[in-house]
């Protein structure tokens, strides 16, 4: 090889280097906003899942509240049958 040759094999080579450095860094950049989107989108999940588990126990205690609040249809639904049987029978015996 004459030193010309050499000479414009290590430019290429610098070159080659200086692409290869420059994606390098690009990607590096890439990555790390990859990892900082990564990492917030794990907080919002985490700080999600609190807010629902805290409106999940808000409404247990609604559910709960509500099913004490209900009315006795069944003891009402027997009162009236045994008071609708004490008026057939008092009808009966008049």
């Amino acid at each position: 090889m004459t030193p010309q040759e050499v000479t414009t094999v290590a430019v290429e080579l610098e070159r080659l280097r200086g692409a290869v450095d420059t994606g390098f860094a690009t990607l590096n950049g890439r990555l790390d906003t990859a990892l900082q989107r990564t990492s917030q989108a794990e907080k919002d999940i985490a700080d999600l899942e609190t807010k629902v588990d805290k409106g999940l126990e808000s409404l247990d205690g609604r559910v709960t509240s509500l099913e004490r609040a209900r009315w006795p249809l069944p003891t009402i639904g027997a009162l009236t049958g045994v008071a609708g049987a004490v008026t057939a029978v008092l009808a009966l015996i008049r």
